[in-house]
């Protein structure tokens, strides 16, 4: 198994199988099993996080 990757805000994650996930950073998964690492990432660079980071005090609000 391999390190995980980075990708998008998910991780993509090896299991002893020898098959792909796109996790969180929490450790659940998100989707998968893939055959391939590559496609794995095709996978998590389209998908969005359910929360998005909070904006930060004093921007505006228009």
């Amino acid at each position: 198994m391999s390190e995980a990757k980075s990708v998008n805000g998910f991780l993509i994650n090896q299991a002893k199988d020898g098959q792909w996930w796109v996790g969180s950073t929490s450790g659940e998964n998100i989707a998968g099993p893939f055959p391939t690492e590559t496609l794995a990432i095709e996978v998590a660079s389209v998908l969005e996080l359910e929360h998005p980071a909070p904006k930060r005090r004093g921007e505006n609000k228009s």
